[in-house]
C-alpha cells in the first residue's frame, strides 16, 4: 500500500497530499536525498531541501538527480493535487534543463512545480528549482499520463 493510500485513501488529490503533510510522514525518497514537501495548492507544489554530501557525485557537485528528483517530486504533485479521488499519474516524460551546478555551499532549494494543462489521460506540467535569493538551478517540464485506479 501507499503511503498516501495509508494516509489519506478516498480523498481527492489535493486533499491527500495536504493530509500528507500534515501527518509529517516522509515517502522514502524524501528521506534518502533528505528534501521535504512543504506547499501544496490546487495545481502547484513546492519541495525544499539542503543539497549536502550524501547527493554528492564524483565529480565533486551534487548529482543532478538530485535536481531531477526535486523537479519531478514537483511536476507529479502539482498534477496530483488535481485528480480526483479515483485517478492516479506517473510520469511518462521528463526533461531537465542545468542552469548552475549545485554545491553543498547553494543552501536551501525550492523546486516549485505547476500545472499547465491536464486532461483526461495527460497532464503536462513545469518546475523551477532556486535558491533562497532567486537564482535559478534548473527547470523541468514533464509529460504525465492520468488513469484510473
Amino acid at each position: 500500500m501507499s503511503l498516501v493510500q495509508e494516509t489519506a485513501a478516498g480523498l481527492d488529490g489535493l486533499a491527500q497530499l495536504r493530509k500528507l503533510i500534515a501527518c509529517g510522514r516522509r515517502p522514502g525518497i524524501l528521506l534518502s536525498l533528505d528534501f521535504d514537501f512543504i506547499e501544496v495548492e490546487a495545481g502547484r507544489a513546492v519541495f525544499a531541501g539542503i543539497p549536502g554530501d550524501h547527493a554528492y557525485n564524483p565529480i565533486g557537485t551534487v548529482h543532478g538527480g538530485y535536481a531531477a528528483t526535486l523537479l519531478d517530486s514537483a511536476c507529479g504533485c502539482s498534477v496530483h493535487s488535481c485528480l480526483t479521488a479515483t485517478q492516479a499519474y506517473t510520469t511518462l516524460e521528463l526533461k531537465v534543463a542545468y542552469h548552475k551546478a549545485i554545491t553543498r555551499d547553494t543552501g536551501l532549494l525550492r523546486a516549485e512545480g505547476r500545472v499547465l494543462s491536464i486532461g483526461r489521460r495527460a497532464a503536462f506540467a513545469e518546475a523551477t528549482l532556486k535558491d533562497a535569493s532567486g537564482r535559478l538551478f534548473a527547470s523541468a517540464t514533464s509529460t504525465l499520463l492520468v488513469m484510473e485506479r
